[in-house]
């Protein structure tokens, strides 16, 4: 099976973000989707070019066009993001994002009218049922097909990185799970989910795509849902390994680093180094350990079993990176990933909103309400 790869002229970006639609009185989730993506939907076209359903009537994803910087994107998304929120006052319900709501009950959601939804409950039954889960996907832009498996395998490597800045899911129907992010244990109940398979080359992915297609275990490479996947229709690497992230602030500071990632790692096979491929044993080991424990976490970086603190290695990543990004225009957004550090991830403001509010988990809404209106707390 043959699956051609739309290369990238350079590390092009693109963002999808998954809005949550809550009703400003309860706090609840509110099954709106249809209506609002009816009335902002351009006059003439079937539907909004940068917002869409997701699987249940409570979400809108909002998305990018190609941009080439992460500032172009942020725009794009402010952009978006109004049309939506406008609509959504309307109906009194306002946006917010986090990798779980913390209270509302996944089994009483309604699911969007789009028929592949339907299927796909059909077939997953209840692990597909239990997805009230919302993330941030980063799309970046690969020159050439055969990068693509190299630089996906190099990726894992930061998987904690980027699952400890965006963790932003400690409750889930209305209790407090002990983790920083329950989605991803979550995601992970779906058969072609989690991390992705270490492949060698992309004749190995077109192999193992092939199979899956033919053993009717998927319908299409799309209902492969690793956390970091090649996606060949846009050309690029994407990243879906994030919660979802509450502010634009934070959405511009995690595009940042996976911009500046892909680039970095394309340009390194450029000059021809081998891309490292980190042991599977130590890639699983340090998203656990990022799931748990988010910004805390003491991650593996070596088969030594030396460990350091992500924070530590995070802020040493972002100084790495540093002239990538300003090659790239985006060093004021990767130097947000030390605000996200000194504020704290969402998994830890919403767990200290709650401790003030004697475990008040509408406090906690409407804290995230605030922050998607005024952004990241200083």
């Amino acid at each position: 099976m043959r699956i051609p790869f739309n290369r990238s002229e350079g590390a092009s970006l693109g963002i999808e973000w998954e809005l949550e639609l809550v009703d400003l009185a309860s706090g609840e989730l509110t099954p709106l989707a249809s209506e609002i993506l009816e009335q902002i939907r351009p006059a003439g076209q079937p539907s909004h070019p940068r917002a869409k359903h997701e699987l249940f009537e409570n979400t809108i994803e909002v998305i990018t066009g190609v941009c080439r910087t992460v500032e172009e994107a942020m725009e794009d998304l402010r952009v978006t993001v109004g049309e939506v929120s406008a609509a959504a006052a309307e109906r009194d319900a306002g946006l917010i994002c986090s990798g779980s709501h913390p209270f509302s009950d996944w089994a009483l959601q309604k699911v969007s009218p789009d028929p592949r939804y339907a299927l796909l409950l059909d077939r997953m039954q209840l692990p597909a049922r239990q997805l009230l889960t919302f993330g941030v996907h980063v799309h970046v832009g690969v020159r050439a097909a055969e990068k693509v498996i190299p630089i996906v395998n190099a990726l894992t490597q930061y998987v904690p990185h980027f699952l400890a800045l965006s963790a932003s899911s400690p409750f889930w129907a209305g209790a407090d799970t002990g983790l920083a992010s329950v989605r991803t244990k979550i995601f992970e109940q779906l058969p072609t989910a989690g991390l992705p398979h270490q492949l060698a080359n992309w004749k190995q992915f077109e192999a193992y795509m092939d199979l899956l297609i033919r053993t009717k275990a998927i319908s299409s490479i799309r209902e492969v849902w690793w956390d970091i996947r090649p996606h060949p229709d846009f050309g690029t690497v994407e990243v879906r390994i994030c919660d979802g992230l509450p502010t634009l602030d934070e959405v511009g500071a995690v595009g940042a680093l996976a911009q500046c990632l892909v680039e970095r790692l394309d340009r390194e096979y450029d000059r021809g180094y081998t891309l490292p491929v980190p042991r599977g044993w130590v890639v699983r080991e340090n998203k656990w350990r990022a799931a748990r424990h988010g910004i805390d976490a003491e991650v593996i970086v070596d088969d030594r079993g030396t460990v350091v603190p992500v924070a530590d290695a995070i802020t040493d990543l972002v100084e790495d990176l540093m002239p990538t990004a300003r090659r790239l225009g985006c060093s004021e957004q990767l130097s947000g990933i030390e605000r996200i550090l000194a504020a704290g991830p969402s998994y830890a403001r919403q767990r200290a909103v709650a401790d003030a509010h004697e475990g008040d988990l509408r406090a906690v809404v409407h804290s995230l309400l605030a922050e998607a209106r005024d952004g990241l707390p200083r």
